[in-house]
């Protein structure tokens, strides 16, 4: 709720006199007048000022002054009641000063909270981020030393791989040499069987011959003629025949015996060679395969380590990213915060500026009170016309001295306008000169931007 305080002075004592009394009515300075709220939005200042005091006349202080008239005691109780209240809106007006120096200090008590922000909290998260930027990049080392590892694995697997191949090969080489030794001992005993059937065939042919000519001879022999011859003896087949046969026998068994047992011990030789091949083969194949095997789940893991080396990637990318996002914000706030900072800055200098003219005010009215009080006091003299000069007054020349003076006053009107929460939204200062009639206006206005919270 506003409220409203209003100083205001209407001057209406008037004085009558010639030669060594007063002159023509004067009239005397008026205080200004203040309206202003504890909490409102506008603030007036005015104060109305004369040129000069009266140039005609002076002050008396002998039997013949009005003030010692009939009515002198009236006229010195006008004065003192204007004096009183004068002190009055002197006092009022200091009261008036010390609420909007209050309100000056809590308005700017309610601003620095606002314009002092916190920003421990964004430098936790800063902290925080960057902990897990570190913490990331830590994850992302020690998965590329496991990427490494793994490939150096890949890399001796592979070298394994070649020599168990090389060897494989060598296995097969020399397999493929004893399949081709048991091939040709195969042949010899094709050919060494071949050779036996030939000669049984050829013993069988002799044994057929042979019955033939004893068939032959026992036919010729079943005669009687007896022929005697005087020869030497002859060889006898039959003999020789058994004999050739029995040889023949003797050495196509031992042939065949010996061939038996080479092929015997040869074929022996070659199963065990085989056997063991096969067993090196065999396991050289299971090798093979739990090789290929691990070589699979190898490559299955690099592949998965890489996904997620990627996933990690784009990961920390977005962050960086989102980071950088914050970080482009709070600084944007930060010159948010300057550019309003500047802005109360630029409040405050006019807060000062107005504080100022309050206390020309204030200087002016001082003035005032010291001159009456002279003025009561007799300390001007007579026949001598004062004129003096302050914030707010204007020389006049009088033209004459005896009755005709001129009347000059200045008023000069201080607006300003403030909205709910105490910042200033425009300032104006109304000037009015009046002089005789004739009133001249001028007017500065000086504005504020207004500032939201």
């Amino acid at each position: 709720m506003n409220s409203r305080h209003s100083f205001s002075q209407t001057p209406s004592a008037s004085f009558h006199g010639a030669g060594g009394g007063w002159g023509r009515p004067r009239s005397f300075p008026r205080a200004p007048s203040v309206h202003g709220g504890a909490g409102g939005t506008q603030v007036s200042l005015s104060f109305t000022t004369r040129g000069c005091l009266p140039t005609t006349g002076s002050w008396d202080s002998g039997r013949g002054s009005p003030l010692l008239g009939g009515n002198g005691k009236a006229t010195m109780q006008n004065l003192n009641d204007r004096l009183t209240s004068y002190l009055e809106k002197v006092r009022a007006l200091e009261e008036a000063n010390m609420k909007l120096e209050s309100r000056i200090l809590k308005w700017h008590q309610q601003r620095d909270p606002v314009s002092k922000k916190d920003y421990s909290q964004y430098e936790e998260n800063i902290t925080h981020l960057q902990e897990q930027i570190v913490d990331g990049k830590m994850t992302n080392a020690q998965i590329i030393l496991l990427i490494d590892n793994a490939r150096m694995a890949v890399d001796d697997f592979n070298l394994k791989y070649e020599n168990e191949l090389a060897l494989h090969h060598s296995v097969e080489a020399d397999t493929n040499g004893l399949r081709r030794v048991l091939d040709e001992l195969t042949l010899c005993t094709t050919d060494l069987e071949i050779q036996c059937e030939t000669l049984g065939e050829e013993l069988t042919y002799l044994k057929k011959n042979h019955e033939e000519e004893m068939t032959a001879l026992q036919c010729t022999a079943g005669g009687n003629v007896n022929v005697e011859m005087n020869a030497a003896p002859g060889v006898d087949l039959t003999v020789l025949m058994n004999n050739m046969r029995a040889e023949y026998e003797d050495l196509a068994e031992q042939n065949r015996k010996d061939a038996e047992a080479w092929f015997h011990e040869r074929s022996a030789t070659l199963q065990q060679q085989i056997s063991d091949d096969e067993g090196a083969a065999t396991a050289a194949r299971n090798e093979l395969t739990e090789l290929k095997r691990n070589l699979q789940t190898l490559e299955i893991e690099l592949q998965s380590l890489m996904a997620v080396k990627y996933s990690y990637e784009c990961s920390l990318a977005e962050t960086e990213g989102n980071y950088c996002n914050q970080l482009q914000q709070i600084q944007d706030q930060i010159g948010a915060m300057e550019e309003q900072l500047q802005q109360i800055r630029t409040e405050t200098e006019g807060q000062k500026l107005e504080y100022e003219q309050l206390l020309d005010v204030k200087i002016f009215l001082e003035k005032e009170i010291e001159i009456y009080c002279n003025l009561l006091d007799g300390e001007e003299r007579k026949g001598k016309s004062t004129c003096y000069k302050s914030k707010g007054y204007r020389p006049v020349n009088s033209g004459n001295q005896a009755e005709d003076s001129t009347e000059e006053a200045v008023v000069k009107t201080v607006v300003e306008e403030l909205n709910q929460i105490g910042n200033v939204l425009s300032l104006r200062v109304h000037s009015v000169e009046e002089k005789s009639s004739k009133i001249s206006n001028i007017t500065m206005e000086q504005r504020v931007p207004s500032k939201v919270p």
